[in-house]
């Protein structure tokens, strides 16, 4: 089987599949589900893929995101981006870490789970979603309301270079906006230059910033991302001005936090702020309406789920796990975890090479997911 997974993980990094361009990944990963036997799969109305095998009382699904950022850098790959070359134990390709290797390690597990008994009494999902580098969580929403889907169990199979992974920070994408009043340049007096307004709100969001690092670890982030200004032309005083605002939470923090925090951000301006909705097509068509606001979350160390990680951490790897960890970015963890279901990572590779140049993932890392994510079927 370990040849045959890492074959299948060359084919997946060798398929472009960036965000809302998910198509052919997704007609892959339905066609090789069949082949493996599983009793369900399907591709759903927003174009994720769905596997099930088994149907027994209790329910995990394994969840890795089909889409993968742009390559503009090809030139300076090692290897190029879409070829799955393998060098020296490593498979190189854009998806590599992010997270077409969990993809796979999660699909073969089901299926190894099964032939070993190990699923017995257990439904187990294995899902590939969509657009989730845009839109944390929002396809695999829409896949559980359209399909009356709530699982037992979440395993998020972002990288965590294999460590059992308790919980992830939160975010808050806001967009704040200031008015003026147009007027001709040679004549700025008679207006009011909507981007002079903005100034003290952008030194504002960086003294916020420094403000978060003072106060110790862990701490939250603020960053402007994004500015830009409507303007009749060049000649003309900016009548609005608009930035873009991440805010990473840490635990603690809440969604109230947040919404205090921007009031005070434009406190005696004339402006406003909302949350930074995003609107995405996927590629079936199906819209996509995220609204980039989590709080942060973590799995309690002796939650059940918890416990089963660590019995298949020691079966996987004949060793016991020496620390967990916690990411920093997000994932489509915030909706299982909205739901009130159990949720945790795992998955092979090391996050920082996620999106960078020369992308890869250990062969090895692969096979030790896979055969940790068929022994916690078996510990659940």
């Amino acid at each position: 089987m370990d040849e045959d997974l890492i074959t299948f993980t060359q084919d997946l990094v060798r398929i472009q599949s960036y965000s809302d361009h998910e198509g052919e990944i997704a007609r892959r990963l339905l066609q090789k589900m069949e082949e493996l036997g599983y009793d369900e799969a399907f591709i759903d109305e927003t174009g994720n893929v769905a596997g099930r095998i088994g149907r027994g009382e209790k329910t995990v699904l394994f969840d890795s995101h089909l889409d993968t950022v742009e390559v503009n850098d090809a030139p300076d790959w090692l290897c190029p981006p879409f070829s799955g070359e393998i060098r020296d134990g490593r498979l190189y390709g854009r998806g590599a870490v992010d997270m077409k290797s969990a993809l796979a390690a999660s699909l073969y597990a089901a299926v190894a789970a099964r032939d070993s008994g190990w699923n017995a009494g257990k439904t187990v999902y294995v899902t590939g979603s969509v657009c989730e580098e845009f839109c944390d969580g929002e396809s695999l929403r829409a896949l559980f309301e359209n399909h009356s889907l709530k699982p037992d169990y979440v395993v998020i199979c972002e990288p965590s270079d294999n460590t059992i992974t308790l919980g992830h920070k939160g975010k808050a994408q806001t967009r704040v906006k200031t008015y003026g009043v147009s007027a001709h340049g040679s004549a700025p007096e008679k207006g009011v230059n909507a981007v002079y307004e903005m100034a003290d709100i952008v030194t504002r969001v960086e003294r916020r910033n420094q403000e978060l690092t003072a106060s110790g670890n862990p701490h939250g982030t603020m960053v402007l991302s994004d500015i830009s200004c409507v303007s009749a032309s060049l000649n003309a005083v900016p009548s609005e001005c608009a930035i873009y605002i991440d805010r990473r939470l840490v635990l603690g923090e809440t969604e109230e936090d947040v919404k205090k925090e921007m009031d005070n951000l434009i406190a005696g301006k004339n402006a406003s702020w909302e949350i930074g909705r995003l609107t995405r097509k996927s590629w079936t068509g199906a819209e996509l309406c995220y609204d980039p606001l989590h709080s942060a979350w973590k799995i309690d160390e002796e939650h059940e789920l918890t416990k089963a990680c660590r019995h298949a951490y020691e079966d996987a790897f004949g060793s016991a796990s020496e620390r967990y960890d916690f990411w920093d970015f997000g994932t489509n963890a915030v909706t299982p975890v909205r739901m009130g279901i159990p949720t945790i990572g795992f998955g092979p590779g090391e996050y920082k090479l996620a999106h960078m140049v020369n992308e890869n993932c250990e062969l090895s890392k692969i096979k030790d997911a896979c055969r940790f994510y068929a022994s916690l079927i078996k510990n659940l």
